[in-house]
């Protein structure tokens, strides 16, 4: 019998090692998965009132060519994320994006030339210094402000001067 019970403990360890194995791993992949799994910010979507005026306006201002899909919608590739320009005139009004849409550039100058030649430099104030004009900013971006004609808050932030946070 002695032999049995030894047996059998003998058993019952092999079989709480592997859940104790596997208990670990699972601790590990959790502590792990969050982190390998934060969110890839993709595409955003502004509304429009006109795609075609819309697509012109933006193929325009940041010198490239969109890509009109189904669904009255044209794509911008802009790096990493997609500028998703949306006509959402046959079902209401455009809502403006909340908060301004920011850019990264290399060419700030050529941008903001063709920001003025298409008149949609912004007018607001930014820490006391026009928001259309070329400035550095309190937190050290070079950058300007201008907005689409649905009133969708647009920056344009020279590259190599981008704030973190």
């Amino acid at each position: 019998m002695a032999t049995k019970k030894k047996a059998t403990t003998k058993t019952a360890r092999t079989k709480k090692t592997p859940k104790r194995a596997t208990k670990k791993v699972s601790r590990t992949r959790a502590k792990k998965g969050p982190a390998s799994d934060v969110p890839n910010f993709f595409r955003l979507n502004v509304e429009v009132g006109n795609l075609d005026q819309a697509a012109d306006f933006y193929s325009k201002l940041f010198g490239l060519e969109g890509r009109k899909q189904a669904g009255s919608r044209c794509y911008f590739t802009c790096g990493p994320v997609t500028l998703q320009v949306v006509d959402v005139s046959s079902s209401g009004t455009p809502h403006p994006a909340a908060k301004a849409l920011y850019f990264t550039v290399k060419d700030l100058d050529a941008v903001f030339a063709r920001a003025k030649a298409l008149g949609c430099l912004s007018g607001e104030d930014v820490h006391g210094v026009s928001g259309g004009s070329i400035s550095v900013r309190p937190w050290g971006e070079r950058s300007f402000y201008a907005e689409d004609k649905w009133q969708n808050p647009l920056c344009f932030v020279e590259g190599g001067t981008v704030y973190p946070g």
